[in-house]
């Protein structure tokens, strides 16, 4: 017995616990079958499912959900990323609480740490995505940092040292003050923020009072750190200067004007402040002419003894007091406020400091190549295309990879150091000795004269690899599971990691697979709320998925979130959609009740009028299999979705049903009765990638079922033959139908009224085919073919016109006075209207489709006049 409302809170964990339970999810190679393998992009084990999560695992259900009922042995890969950065704050935060202070630990002491919470909380995420419907093949879930996939990072870190690609050297880097870390380009915000711009008058040495330059700068507490005083060797105004030298205030220690084309004379006062060691730009021009570097800032962003002064204060706190004590020495010329885009790390939203620092580093040169030529050559597809642009631009000016980082949670760098500073890459620290011992001759050396590196890559090192490590493809290239299922089908993903993953990947995958790791990227579009802003927890504009999935359950949340989210475009969300989705299933729903509680009668003939719809319908979900087939194929999921709802929703529930529907209490025949519920199977079947647990629960109960059958296994529906002719005639019908229930309405008459019709038509064989459809559903008493214009109300389809009488139905005085009143009406309008044409200004000055607008209006206005006119005569 089918319960009378949907609950989707009874069925959705019976049904995934039985998907579970019977293994449909799991996948082995079979050559016997074409493999279809997706890679979920880990997310971070810090992380809770958002919206976004919501939108691109849904994605990624519905293609390998489709790709398992179409036969393939279909594999996706779930897991989790162990996210150097966000952990390490996560645990620092924790170890707070408890009042401890990641400094008093030792590394080894920290693991441990990072380890309890990554046990405690890291498999949240992949919980709450088995709630939304995640058919994932559970028992593969992988981890960054499991040993084979943390074995495979250090292999392929020592094979491209090997190679040569990586190398160490000192480089401006990006420094994450909070994190007390480096963090790539890719990883910095940049954000507008009100600053002040101050102009600062550095004195001339043995000069007059007052005479020297004056910059401009937002930066006043690194003025300690400067190298020089740079100006255009173009401008007049500070040819006097270059080569003197000039005082730098608070702590008059002297710096020299030097003179270089790269300042621009029109910005700020023409006069630049030289400080190398905390600006990229400084930092180029002090390499060019040999200036010192003199970083006055410590890791945690409090200024060093190397400022001299303010010594041990943070830097924003500096800035402050610096304006302060260059107005007191009179150096401070004037303030103004200022906007300016200034980088924040993307993980602490700390501002980032430029600063030299030594690392580790991949050259990316060679190794973009093919990851470049394979995607433009559209090798590799991008979803939607317009992001080849973007990745094009990023992969053309490519600049060498900062792969280390200053952390102790992740895969700690394998290279070791002799006393004497040199560098043994090796994969152990017995290995690093071998080395040290056999190559350097270095007999007398025990593993306690090594060191290891104490940074770890970064995250993104080990998560390049996903495609190949969660197979073992690095450790062991030639194995079974690598050679059936990589290279993978699709990603889908966010267009934000397009190069911190996506090309990353690519690379990795032409460089130890020789091929590139998926075919197709499908690139989602950002959740939206309704102001258009990025819906996140900061905001507080973003809803608890579980607590909606809790309200509407998982199918209408998967439904609603795609009805409208094309590949590539944001998806401006709005609770309405969802609970269109929760309405779609309660159609579907109620729907199948109505079918299961018609009864059967084996005797019965079958009416024409259904076998009539049953021929239609199949034609129409024919039709709709090929539109969705062929949405698929261009990534069109949402449109494919769309297809389905308008089958099911229009043609199927609002059509179809209403055309077999036996009349009150009546039963219906048993092979109209048996086709409906095929139709219902393939239905469930069609729809099953989008809403897997409603299908589930129906197709479970269309009929008996054997022991272990799924809908998650069963056959995706296959197009068959289509009828357009039919579908055409069908469509006229609906017309018929429509205008005959609009007169209905208008004239207020009740639906039980069988009213007569008359047919004025060159095709009088296509009405009389469709009588009994058009009898049951207009309610019509009879169908007369007329020659002539016949007594009644008239209305047009196409080029036929259909007579209603409706004497005896309404009353004709006042149907006359209200056919008169809006005669009076158009002809009116109509005049109006030709008026305006015979304005020859307007014609001549407005736009040509404002003024085609009003000839149709003209057009349609003398048409409606002349219907009018008859139906007045036929009146009386």
């Amino acid at each position: 017995m089918i319960s009378k409302t949907y609950a989707p809170q009874e069925i959705e964990d019976k049904w995934y616990s039985y998907w579970i339970e019977n293994k449909y999810f799991n996948s082995k190679p079979n050559p016997d079958k074409e493999p279809y393998t997706i890679v979920i992009p880990p997310p971070n084990v810090t992380g809770v499912l958002h919206m976004g999560h919501m939108l691109n695992n849904t994605i990624q259900d519905i293609l390998i959900r489709k790709a398992r009922m179409e036969g393939k042995e279909a594999c996706w890969v779930p897991g989790t990323d162990h996210a150097s950065i966000a952990t390490e704050a996560k645990v620092v935060a924790m170890l707070k609480e408890r009042g401890i202070s990641k400094r008093d630990l030792s590394r080894e002491e920290f693991l441990e740490y990072c380890w309890e919470w990554t046990h405690k909380y890291g498999g949240i995420i992949l919980q709450q995505l088995r709630k939304l419907g995640a058919s994932c093949d559970w028992d593969r879930t992988s981890f960054t940092m499991d040993p084979d996939l943390y074995d495979s990072v250090i292999d392929v870190f020592i094979d491209l040292y090997k190679k040569g690609d990586i190398y160490r050297g000192h480089r401006m880097v990006n420094w994450d003050p909070q994190a007390r870390t480096t963090v790539s380009d890719e990883e910095v915000m940049t954000k507008e923020v009100n600053q002040k711009l101050v102009y600062i008058r550095y004195d001339l040495v043995g000069g007059a009072a007052g005479e020297g330059v004056v910059i401009a700068t937002t930066r006043p507490e690194t003025i300690m750190a400067d190298a020089a005083i740079c100006v255009n060797p173009n401008d007049e105004r500070y040819q006097n200067l270059i080569g003197k030298q000039v005082n730098i205030p608070l702590i008059n220690r002297a710096i020299t004007v030097i003179a270089d084309e790269y300042v621009e004379m029109e910005f700020g006062t023409g006069a630049l402040k030289v400080t190398p060691a905390h600006d990229t730009n400084d930092y180029e021009l002090g390499k060019k002419h040999n200036l010192a570097i003199i970083d006055l800032l410590n890791e945690d962003g409090t200024l060093s003894e190397k400022a001299q002064i303010l010594v041990g204060e943070d830097r924003f706190v500096a800035r402050k007091k610096i304006i302060k004590l260059l107005e007191e020495s009179g150096n401070l010329v004037k303030s103004e406020e200022y906007k300016s885009n200034v980088g924040h790390s993307e993980r602490t939203n700390a501002v980032i400091e430029p600063r030299i620092s030594e690392q580790w580093f991949l050259k990316m040169s060679r190794l973009s190549e093919p990851a470049l030529e394979n995607v433009m050559n559209d090798t590799i597809q991008l979803i939607p295309p317009k992001f080849k642009n973007t990745y094009r631009h990023w992969m053309e000016n490519v600049r060498d990879w900062n792969i280390s980082r200053q952390l102790w949670w992740g895969h700690r760098i394998p290279a070791y150091y002799l006393q004497d500073g040199t560098v043994i890459v090796a994969k152990s620290k017995n290995e690093a000795l071998h080395i040290a011992q056999h190559e350097y001759q270095l007999f007398a050396l025990t593993e306690e004269d090594l060191t290891q590196d104490a940074d770890v890559l970064d995250t993104w090192f080990s998560s390049w690899l996903w495609p190949i490590s969660v197979f073992n493809g690095i450790k062991k290239p030639d194995n079974e599971e690598i050679n059936y299922y990589y290279p993978t089908n699709d990603l889908v993903t966010a267009p934000e990691i397009l190069f911190f993953w996506v090309a990353r990947m690519i690379i990795a995958g032409y460089e130890y697979k020789g091929t590139y790791p998926f075919k197709n990227v499908y690139l989602t579009g950002i959740v939206r709320d309704k102001q258009g802003r990025k819906m996140s927890k900061s905001l507080g504009n973003s809803p608890d998925p579980i607590d909606l999935i809790e309200q509407y359950g998982a199918d209408g949340i998967r439904t609603g979130m795609l009805f409208s989210s094309p590949a590539g475009n944001d998806l401006p969300y709005d609770e309405k959609l969802v609970e269109q989705g929760r309405n779609f299933c309660n159609k579907i729903w109620n729907a199948f009740r109505l079918v299961k509680g018609w009864s059967v009668d084996a005797s019965l003939t079958t009416p024409k009028g259904s076998a009539l719809a049953v021929n239609w319908f199949e034609s129409k979900l024919n039709q709709t299999l090929a539109e969705v087939q062929d949405h698929f194929t261009k990534f069109r999921i949402s449109d494919a979705l769309n297809s389905v709802y308008k089958l099911i929703w229009d043609d199927f529930c609002a059509q179809y049903l209403e055309m077999i529907k036996p009349g009150f209490e009546h039963p219906i025949d048993a092979k109209t009765f048996e086709a409906t519920l095929e139709f219902f199977d393939r239905l469930m079947r069609l729809a099953h990638p989008f809403m897997p647990f409603i299908t589930e629960e129906i197709w479970q109960n269309i009929r008996e079922r054997q022991e272990k059958e799924s809908i998650c296994v069963a056959e995706f529906p296959t197009v068959g033959a289509v009828d357009t002719n039919l579908l055409a005639n069908l469509e006229i019908l609906f017309e018929l139908i429509s205008a005959v229930r609009n007169l209905r309405n208008t004239k207020n008459i009740s639906p039980k009224v069988e009213l007569p019709l008359a047919v004025k038509s060159d095709q009088p064989e296509l009405y009389k085919g469709l009588e009994a459809l058009v009898r049951k559903l207009a309610n019509v008493a009879e169908i007369n073919f007329v020659a002539e214009q016949a007594p009644g109300m008239s209305f047009l389809i196409r080029s036929d016109e259909f007579f209603i009488n409706l004497e005896g139905e309404i009353d004709v005085e006042a149907e006359r006075e209200n056919l008169q009143k809006e005669l009076e009406y158009t002809q009116g309008f109509l005049n109006s209207v030709a008026k305006k044409l015979s304005n020859e200004r307007f014609v001549q000055n407005a736009n040509a489709d404002v003024v085609e607008k009003e000839r149709q209006k003209l057009a349609d206005a003398e048409a409606k006049i002349v219907t009018l006119k008859e139906a007045l005569v036929r009146l009386g």
